[in-house]
């Protein structure tokens, strides 16, 4: 919104697209669109898509040309990502003769929830959550509106807006909800209300964790957390499985610290498999809060671990060959067979078995024939693949 970027441009110029805000709730949306239409000088109407029809779309419709929107209507329609697709196929008849012009909002990635024809008629503006500094001033003002509101002197100690500025968790709604709360609770007494610290930390004690298990934010906070584990940065990891926890979505952080285990620290440290798998099933059977502690054992000796995705590189490879169709019967030594019908020349399995040999290794085919010269492991640089990589050189360098 700032001079000379473009969503202010498109306001300013008077020819308003349809628009679509993205984005987190309490991050001024709707704000924004009353903004637009005082700007604009358009009718305002607002619809909200979990609880609006295409009858009520119609009816925003028949107010064109008349009194009530003498200069157009802007239909501002909250939560569109509830529209199904014949409610977002109805709207996009009157947004391509131009009956209406639309700013919808969303909290969900709009690429994935809009309909296709809708979104490309339209300007995405993604809303990014607010830092506690930008949500400061608006905590500030809500004080003094109450002030005036209530007419009563209200003190606000140290810290106070501060302290409620962090907890709103860049959702300014929430933060001047908390605002209010502070205000309410405070003791009163010769016209005027103290807030306290100890009051506002009361209110601010739960505040509020921003995560939706099926939305952005849970994907978004999911993958930060084995990103973490992944990098070995264990501050950041148990950050986000703080995070996790708080939201109360225990089975998540559970299924990505095995994946974790299995995916990134492997075969540079194959013990740590049951041992994480341990902790796992410690968290499941407390639940929380005591879950946390096992879990964030778990979560610190991954991201302590020497790391390997050797073996995930690995099974990709051969999964690729097989989804591609590259494979083959299986070689005639590996069958699980013992005998052979009248019409094989070559009788017999001539499968040799490796026990019978020195070291317990013999070579011979075990891929089908149209993969036996596939690569698909490749050892990995630490400590543990490197001893195995030289144990095996050092044996299948004889030939029997």
């Amino acid at each position: 919104m700032g001079e000379g970027k473009p969503l202010r441009n498109i306001i300013l110029s008077g020819e308003l697209p349809n628009l679509i805000f993205y984005g987190p709730s309490g991050t001024g949306k709707t704000t924004l669109a009353s903004i637009i239409a005082k700007t604009t000088n358009r009718s305002l109407v607002k619809l909200n898509g979990t609880t609006a029809s295409t009858a009520d779309i119609k009816a925003v419709v028949s107010q064109i040309d008349t009194i009530l929107a003498p200069n157009g209507i802007l239909l501002y329609l909250d939560e569109i990502q509830y529209f199904n697709k014949k409610q977002q196929q109805t709207l996009l008849e009157f947004i391509e003769n131009g009956a209406i012009t639309l700013i919808a909002s969303t909290t969900e990635n709009p690429y994935f929830y809009i309909y296709n024809a809708v979104l490309s008629r339209s300007t995405v503006f993604e809303f990014k959550p607010l830092t506690a500094q930008e949500i400061l001033p608006a905590v500030k003002r809500a004080f003094d509106f109450l002030a005036a509101e209530t007419k009563d002197k209200i003190e606000v100690a140290p810290g106070v807006p501060e302290l409620i500025a962090r907890s709103g968790g860049g959702d300014v709604r929430k933060a001047i909800n908390a605002v209010e709360i502070c205000v309410l609770t405070a003791p009163r007494g010769k016209g005027k209300r103290v807030v306290t610290y100890e009051n506002a930390e009361n209110v601010c004690a739960t505040g509020p964790v921003r995560y939706d298990r099926e939305g952005d934010e849970h994907y978004d906070i999911v993958s930060a957390y084995q990103k973490s584990m992944r990098g070995s940065d264990a501050d950041a990891a148990i950050h986000y499985l703080a995070r996790l926890l708080a939201a109360g979505d225990l089975p998540s952080a559970c299924r990505r610290l095995m994946v974790c285990a299995c995916e990134d620290v492997g075969l540079a440290y194959p013990q740590i498999i049951p041992i994480v798998k341990a902790a796992v099933d410690a968290a499941l059977m407390v639940g929380l809060p005591e879950a946390r502690i096992p879990l964030a054992d778990a979560v610190i000796l991954v991201c302590s671990a020497p790391k390997s995705n050797s073996a995930y590189n690995a099974v990709n490879a051969a999964m690729k060959d097989i989804e591609e169709g590259r494979g083959g019967p299986i070689p005639r030594q590996l069958q699980n067979k013992h005998f052979d019908g009248e019409d094989n020349a070559n009788k017999g399995q001539f499968y040799q078995y490796p026990h019978d040999f020195e070291d317990h290794w013999v070579d011979q085919q075990y891929l089908p024939d149209a993969l036996k010269n596939a690569k698909y492991y490749e050892y990995g640089d630490n400590k543990n693949e490197l001893a195995a990589k030289a144990y095996w050189e050092k044996i299948k360098k004889r030939k029997p």
